[in-house]
C-alpha cells in the first residue's frame, strides 16, 4: 500500500481550490471542473456528493427547476475537485434541459474527466405541475466488476418506497 503524505500531494494544478477570486458562470461550462490524484487507488471506496441546492431552467417554458442531485462514485486514478463541482453544477443556473438529460449531462462530463471505476447521479427534483420527477443513471467501466455492479444497482433501483426529505 502506498499512504502518501499531504506534504507530497502536488495541487499547483488546482485553480479553484482557496481563489478568492471566484467568478460564478451562469452557462453551462463543463471546462471548470477540475481533478486531482486519488492517493488510494488500490481501495475501492465511494465518494458521495449531495447536491441540495441544483437549478436549472425548464427548456420549453423557462422556468426554473430545483433538485438535489447525488452524485456517488468510485474513483479510479482521478478525482473531482469539489468546488470545481460546485462551479459546475452552479453553470446550469439558466442552461435549459429536462430533468433526465441534466442527470445524464452531468453523469457523461464527469465520466470524460475522471474515467471513474463506478458512478451514479441521481436527480429529486422538486414537484412541478403535481409531479416529481427523480431521474437516475450509472455507469460502471466496461469489462469490469464495475459494469456488473451497474447493472445490478439499475435493475435493483429505487426498488422501495422512499422518504421525501427534500420537497
Amino acid at each position: 500500500m502506498n499512504e502518501s503524505t499531504n506534504e507530497s500531494r502536488d495541487l499547483s494544478h488546482l485553480t479553484l481550490l482557496g481563489n478568492q477570486n471566484t467568478a460564478y458562470n451562469y452557462q453551462y461550462d463543463p471546462s471548470v471542473l477540475e481533478t486531482f490524484d486519488n492517493k488510494h487507488p488500490y481501495r475501492d471506496y465511494f465518494v458521495k456528493f449531495n447536491c441540495p441546492e441544483f437549478t436549472s431552467l425548464c427548456p420549453m417554458t423557462g422556468q426554473p427547476d430545483f433538485a438535489t442531485i447525488y452524485i456517488s462514485y468510485v474513483p479510479d486514478i482521478k478525482m473531482v475537485e469539489s468546488k470545481s463541482l460546485k462551479l459546475y453544477l452552479f453553470s446550469f443556473r439558466n442552461h435549459g434541459d429536462f430533468h433526465e438529460d441534466c442527470v445524464n449531462i452531468i453523469m457523461n462530463d464527469l465520466i470524460k474527466l475522471m474515467d471513474p471505476r463506478y458512478i451514479e447521479v441521481w436527480g429529486k427534483f422538486t414537484p412541478r405541475g403535481g409531479i416529481s420527477i427523480d431521474p437516475y443513471c450509472n455507469y460502471g467501466k466496461p469489462g469490469t466488476k464495475y459494469e456488473q455492479m451497474a447493472e445490478y444497482r439499475m435493475m435493483n433501483h429505487d426498488m422501495y418506497p422512499e422518504k421525501v426529505d427534500n420537497r
